[in-house]
């Protein structure tokens, strides 16, 4: 408790002067408050889906923490091996999966199968069950209806709530709704995000939203991983390696300059959700190509900056919801709300042609500059960051500004009564002071005298004793009284009406939330956007064209996205497989010549025009790909308990001959290297064969293999299907140069001796190896080096002169018999 005033008293007949203060308890010590411009960590994310499957459609919602929004699945149509729904659980990655207890083969099947994953990543998800009940049609319908949803006006009607529920979820779709009742079912028993709340605290839900999977390329994991589109290593900080990975060297490193988090996030979400909608592809081809013009340079930079003030909106709004809003939430909110009302009045200027400037212009409504106005005009930044809580600026609420006023001129009328009730005391006390106490109330403090030792001392005539602190007692008087009486406890009282007001302040926020939805959705596509302008302008990409007639790709001199940035040089190559010729690319070579990086290019190139990006090639033509499929890298794994052939026949391989289309876009390197040379090179030409024996309707395969048998003894049919491809090589003497230049042909030899010549292997081993292949091919039989066999039988003989030179033959128990038995006879025998 600091000392606020201090009036000098009478002089008493005493060692030294009396006086009376007035004094109030300093405001607790709190930490620096973090900048606005610095986000609180975020809690991981977490997932729940509920899923039900009848009569061949499935009905699916999921629930986000991240930004406690609902997403629905519109009833959808699946195989019974529910292999839409598998692909749902792969993309979201669910904690739980909410459930029916009665199901019919097919999903018990499938969760059964779900549940035994071992091996999945980062962990299986939890698999829950609820009675039958819960998903009942009309009681779902009534829990949608009866929700608390912060999201809709509060003076909207009982009908006006139905009618605007109804624009949102399809109630006509039976499956998903039924789905949605099941899971606010499991959102309520299990209380996500407000397990430690009230019960009478409501799930924050902040909104409905519809996702869909149509029209999206089939990727699987093996994909995103062999094509490093993705590619996670662990953090090199001590300090947040327990907090999870961070992005390595990926084409979505590369490309993500996103300046906020969520459209870092929606970046993300194109990445998995590639697809063949040639509107919005070309609706996101649009704004690049308009960033990338010169004179739009410094409108690009400038929209960069204002996305930087973009924040978690919804983790405010989620707080707002649970009254858990912090002093810095409204600086931050503050920030975003201005820079989104800059975004669009940037964007009403530039050309109303392009679908997001005119989405952005007209979305980003009025409700931004009242939210703005408001938080502007009543929220005391300053004053709430110097008390860590929310305090209003003068001239709101003239009651809160009277009670301040009270309280700021409250030590010097303090004094004045301190000095009035040092009259009354003891001549012996040399000062007190009058402290005011939030909660307590108006205390009398007076020195503890040397003569007041035990607790009946401390009784004073007319004074009530409350406690003694830091050798100072406490007491009320009838002034101290009536000081409570006439002010009251004027801390709790300003604190609970800037409270209220903090209330009012965040329903209004609530009652506009949409609009502040609207603004994350936009803001982070603007953002993603932005960020792959950058890297065209960087690393010199090209727009793809798109052609729904054609089947395959048509790419003119393409580059390795990733490599590129690594080589000193890169050679770039084309590569066309469109109509019905050449659809399966067989391509042969030295070892790192460039086969394994010509079929990633390919791959990347058509990933990256499916996602809505410029691609690094001088012109790209991209078809109807409905999926990508390879088999390039054997992920091996103990815990998966196959071999790495195994897992390319079952992981790999046969996703692809099961599922791949016409317009399909198939990868292989290095097939059936795993196993038996013969069963290998077998089963790589029964695989090709299968497909070619599909005619018009085999996909566009691109293979890369060193079995140069399967051309030499001719395994695959002549025809118009089949193209041979090789890198082109030079000799040059002993050496063997590459051009990493893609042309027609077929190569002659692997060249392996001086790829292991380049690799550091020793001269000696190089040539024997080269010795041996040369008699294999010429089918001859491979005997033993005879300067070896010399070498080690000398090695042998010095061995046995060794050991008798050191025998003691004047040793008694020396037995020549044994010895020559057990070590001159065998030795013999080898030399021999």
């Amino acid at each position: 408790m600091a000392s606020v005033g201090a009036t000098p008293g009478r002089t008493p007949q005493g060692p030294g002067p009396r006086e009376a203060s007035a004094s109030f308890p300093s405001p607790a010590p709190v930490p620096e408050p973090r900048g606005a411009e610095e986000e609180d960590e975020e809690e991981p994310a977490e997932i729940h889906l509920c899923v039900l499957w009848s009569s061949g459609y499935l009905g699916i919602a999921y629930y986000d923490t991240s930004d406690s929004t609902i997403y629905f699945m519109p009833d959808a149509p699946d195989h019974e091996s529910l292999q839409l729904l598998q692909r749902v659980l792969d993309e979201i990655d669910p904690q739980s999966v909410v459930t029916s207890a009665k199901q019919d083969e097919n999903m018990t099947r499938f969760l059964g199968k779900l549940a035994s994953q071992e091996h999945r990543e980062p962990k299986r998800p939890e698999i829950i069950l609820l009675p039958s009940v819960d998903f009942g049609l009309e009681i779902s319908k009534q829990r949608l209806l009866s929700g608390n949803y912060s999201f809709i006006p509060d003076s909207m009607t009982a009908t006006e709530k139905i009618l605007f529920l109804s624009s949102i979820i399809p109630f006509d779709c039976l499956l998903t709704v039924r789905a949605l009742g099941g899971l606010l079912k499991f959102l309520g028993r299990r209380r996500i995000g407000v397990e430690l709340e009230d019960y009478n605290v409501s799930i924050p839900i902040l909104g409905f939203k519809k996702f869909a999977l149509t029209h999206l390329v089939s990727i699987d994991q093996d994909t995103y991983s062999v094509l490093q589109i993705f590619k996670s290593e662990p953090h090199p900080s001590v300090y947040k390696v327990a907090s999870g990975l961070k992005e390595g060297l990926s084409l979505f490193g590369i490309l993500n300059r996103c300046r906020c988090k969520w459209g870092e996030k929606l970046l993300r979400l194109w990445f998995t959700r590639p697809t063949q909608d040639l509107e919005e592809l070309n609706s996101r081809l649009d704004v690049i190509q308009f960033f990338l013009l010169p004179q739009n340079l410094d409108m690009a930079q400038m929209l960069h900056r204002l996305l930087g003030h973009i924040k978690n909106v919804p983790l405010i709004l989620k707080r707002m919801k649970l009254s858990h809003t912090k002093v810095s939430d409204w600086q931050v909110l503050y920030k975003t709300v201005y820079s989104a009302l800059g975004l669009r009045d940037a964007c009403r200027s530039l050309p109303q042609s392009i679908q997001l400037f005119r989405d952005i212009a007209q979305e980003f409504s009025d409700d931004l500059h009242h939210i703005a106005s408001l938080i502007g005009k009543v929220v005391d930044f300053e004053g709430s960051l110097a008390e860590n809580r929310f305090t209003v600026l003068p001239n709101i609420d003239p009651e809160i500004d009277e009670k301040k006023r009270r309280l700021t001129g409250l030590p010097s009328f303090l004094t004045e009564v301190a000095r009035k009730e040092l009259e009354n005391l003891d001549p012996r006390i040399p000062s007190c002071s009058v402290i005011y106490i939030p909660l307590i109330g108006f205390l009398l403090c007076i020195p503890r005298l040397p003569s007041m030792v035990e607790t009946s001392d401390f009784e004073i005539e007319g004074l009530d004793f409350m406690f003694l602190s830091e050798e100072k007692l406490h007491y009320r008087s009838a002034r101290t009284k009536e000081l409570d009486a006439l002010l009251g406890d004027l801390h709790c009282d300003i604190r609970d009406q800037e409270t209220l007001l903090m209330y009012q302040l965040q329903c209004q926020v609530l009652a506009r939330a949409a609009v502040l939805t609207q603004v994350l959705d936009l803001a982070s596509r603007l953002d993603v956007l932005l960020a792959l302008a950058s890297a065209a302008r960087d690393y010199g990409y090209s727009r793809p064209r798109y052609s729904p007639r054609l089947l395959g790709v048509r790419i003119q001199n393409g580059r390795h996205p990733l490599m590129e940035l690594c080589a000193r040089t890169f050679v770039p190559n084309s590569a066309e497989c469109g109509g019905y010729k050449g659809r399966v690319k067989v391509i042969t070579g030295p070892n790192s010549s460039g086969k394994s990086i010509y079929l990633k290019q390919v791959g990347l190139i058509t990933f990256m025009a499916l996602v809505g990006s410029f691609v690094p090639a001088e012109e790209a033509e991209i078809g109807a790909v409905d999926a990508i499929f390879t088999r390039i890298h054997s992920c091996e794994s103990i815990s998966l308990g196959l071999s790495t052939f195994m897992i390319d026949l079952n992981q790999q391989v046969a996703k692809a001959v099961n599922n791949a289309t016409e317009r399909s876009l198939v990868l292989i390197d290095e097939f059936g290297k795993g196993t038996n040379t013969v069963d290998g090179l077998a089963l790589l030409a029964a695989v090709i064969r299968h497909w070619l024996a599909l005619g018009p309707t085999c996909p566009h395969i691109f293979v890369a293999t060193n079995f140069l048998s399967l051309i030499q003894l001719q395994l695959l049919p002549q025809g118009p299907l089949v193209q041979y491809l090789t890198m082109e090589t030079c000799e040059d003497g002993n050496d063997l140069v590459f051009f990493y230049q893609v042309c027609e042909g077929v190569a002659n030899a692997s060249h392996a001796s001086h790829t292991a010549a380049q690799a550091g292997l020793p001269e000696k081993l190089v040539a024997r190896g080269k010795e041996v292949s040369d008699l294999i091919c010429s089918g001859k039989p491979i005997k033993p080096v005879k300067e070896l066999l010399k070498e080690k039988q000398m090695e042998n003989c010095q061995m046995l002169v060794d050991k008798f030179l050191k025998l003691d033959l004047e040793d008694p128990s020396l037995d020549l018999d044994i010895f020559m038995r057990q070590e001159v006879l065998p030795a013999a025998a080898t030399v021999l």
